[in-house]
């Protein structure tokens, strides 16, 4: 991935968690720091972009709101941009705290991007060690962005540039202080899709080669119906175009059992499944905005025996 590739990405990401923490209410996930990581003409001409685009989404909205900008892109970040982000960060983190009281001492977050979770927890400082893995050039990005916003890189968190999706490497993680023999706890968001599933099976045990039982990994992951279902407003199927015309195609779905015997042939167990329908009631319920849960999406709770 070139720098301005991965930049861009990281961009949308933090924008989209920093539009839900600046105008959304109740909040899913509040990534209050998020907004903290682009500039304001960022924010901007994200904004505009994603306005302009909305014909693409939908020419029906285009058409309402054609003298209302700010409602197509309050359209866009809620049906296409912004749920399955801003779930996917609230369960991961939620089990993450969990785990702190279960004897946690480590927390992996493999593709940190702009990630703000030790910025927005310093006193887990003595806790608990957190290890960003991303790309170099994504690292440099955010550490530069850390800079401009006045933001400390705390003390327990480390920076391990990898490119994890081509060849896991401990060492790497060894290297920047990681203990093998702790109990960790490792996120994996918004990757599955983009691997194949011989890909995703490698990468899960190599992750977990090694290390004591009880560690576990939080991810997210698309049904099979990901390549049949649109989904509402034809999002699902927008999805799949967005991300084949970025150069980042989607590869991969499972049938659940084929995610369990892929889990359990790395050594792990399924702790906690959540489907489309579950995440809705869990995330998404009593809501008055268009923020639903994604129709082919699931999340995983593995756990090493």
């Amino acid at each position: 991935m070139k720098q301005n590739e991965s930049s861009l990405t990281c961009k949308v990401a933090a924008f989209g968690r920093a539009y839900h923490s600046k105008y959304d209410t109740p909040k899913i996930f509040d990534d209050y720091l998020a907004q903290d990581l682009i500039s304001a003409q960022e924010f901007s001409d994200i904004s505009k972009n994603m306005v302009q685009g909305i014909t693409f989404f939908n020419t029906d909205i285009a058409n309402q709101h054609q003298d209302d900008p700010d409602a197509i892109l309050k359209w866009i970040t809620h049906v296409q941009l912004s749920p399955t982000p801003l779930a996917r960060a609230a369960y991961c983190e939620a089990l993450l705290l969990h785990e702190l009281t279960l004897g946690l001492k480590q927390y992996v977050i493999l593709g940190a991007g702009l990630d703000t979770f030790g910025y927005r927890h310093p006193e887990l400082k003595d806790q608990l060690e957190i290890f960003e893995v991303d790309y170099p050039a994504t690292q440099e990005f955010k550490q530069q962005r850390l800079s401009d916003a006045g933001l400390e890189i705390p003390v327990n968190l480390h920076f391990v540039p990898m490119d994890f999706t081509r060849e896991f490497s401990s060492s790497n993680l060894i290297g920047q202080g990681f203990d093998s023999q702790a109990k960790t706890f490792f996120s994996l968001l918004g990757v599955s899709y983009y691997l194949t599933k011989e890909e995703n099976a490698r990468l899960i045990t190599e992750v977990f080669a090694g290390l004591p039982a009880g560690s576990s990994i939080v991810f997210d992951y698309a049904d099979e119906r990901l390549f049949e279902e649109k989904g509402l407003s034809g999002r699902v199927e927008k999805m799949l175009q967005m991300a084949a015309v970025s150069g980042e195609p989607m590869q991969s779905c499972f049938a659940y059992h084929e995610l369990e015997q892929l889990l359990e042939q790395a050594g792990l167990l399924i702790y906690e499944h959540l489907s489309p329908a579950e995440i809705n009631d869990r995330f998404f319920s009593n809501r008055s905005d268009a923020l639903t849960a994604f129709e082919t999406i699931h999340y995983i709770h593995a756990i090493k025996q």
